[in-house]
């Protein structure tokens, strides 16, 4: 079954994808040298002061959301299955000068990989769909954290992903299917024309209620989970950029594009 092979698909995915992210405008590694951070806006107003804080970011890429985190003062680890992704990220913070500390392993195998538990676990934008079982994801997050520490997670809502890719309009795709979908698409979504040789991808659809209930039965309380109507590429042709973000066209029903969310595991830190 594809689904028994996803991590090594998947790896073979990214890790090639790696040096053509790291060169491209859309992570704009040039921008961050200069001062800028790759985080959202609303990210560190919703996640508060991190300064001094034990920050670990699971499947954190090349790390840039990482080193921005570092930035705001919080002591970060990265974690991500690809190994070509953490020597980026530790080369990045050597030329940055960013204390950072990054790990290659499967996020499932955090905990151990780690050995160690934090304040904070971040999870970015587009993490979720990689991996076939949340409630184990959830688990994993929980014995990461220490008693008062919190999720913060940011990701593409679901409710995107059953729109026909043309228009974002038409309901196209069942929300409530749990198969695994596999995809093959040539380049990346930095560079479409980028010429590459594994294009097969696996992902899983984790519906709200999936990753609400996931995060509940592992113990965590959440204390936020915030929409937005507004995501940050081209995901349908309809979408007119407003910004830094795309949105749906004046007068037309808004819909989720993105969400937050906040979950603490209960006791004293």
């Amino acid at each position: 079954m594809v689904k028994d092979d996803y991590l090594s698909l998947n790896r073979a995915l990214w890790d090639e994808r790696v040096p053509i992210h790291v060169a491209s405008d859309f992570y704009d590694v040039a921008g961050f040298r200069a001062g800028a951070s790759s985080l959202r806006d609303f990210e560190p107003a919703e996640m508060g002061d991190v300064t001094g804080r034990r920050l670990v970011h699971l499947q954190c890429h090349f790390g840039l959301d990482t080193l921005s985190w570092a930035r705001r003062g919080a002591v970060v680890t990265g974690l991500d299955f690809s190994q070509p992704a953490v020597k980026a990220g530790q080369e990045l913070a050597a030329e940055f000068g960013l204390p950072a500390r990054f790990v290659a392993a499967d996020v499932y195998d955090a905990v151990e990989a780690l050995g160690e538990t934090y304040e904070i676990v971040y999870t970015g934008l587009g993490a979720l769909v990689w991996l076939p079982d949340v409630e184990r994801w959830a688990r994993t997050v929980a014995g990461l954290l220490e008693p008062g520490g919190f999720l913060y997670l940011v990701e593409f809502h679901p409710f995107g992903d059953v729109l026909d890719d043309e228009d974002g309009r038409t309901v196209a795709y069942d929300y409530f299917d749990r198969s695994p979908q596999v995809w093959d698409v040539q380049g990346s979504y930095t560079d479409p024309d980028a010429d590459t040789a594994n294009t097969t991808s696996v992902q899983f659809e984790h519906g709200i209620g999936d990753v609400v209930s996931a995060l509940a039965a592992a113990g965590l309380r959440v204390e936020f989970l915030h929409e937005f109507d507004y995501t940050l590429s081209q995901r349908y042709r309809s979408l007119e950029r407003e910004g830094a973000v795309y949105r749906l066209p004046a007068g037309r029903p808004r819909v989720p594009l993105m969400y937050s969310l906040k979950a603490e595991k209960p006791g004293a830190s």
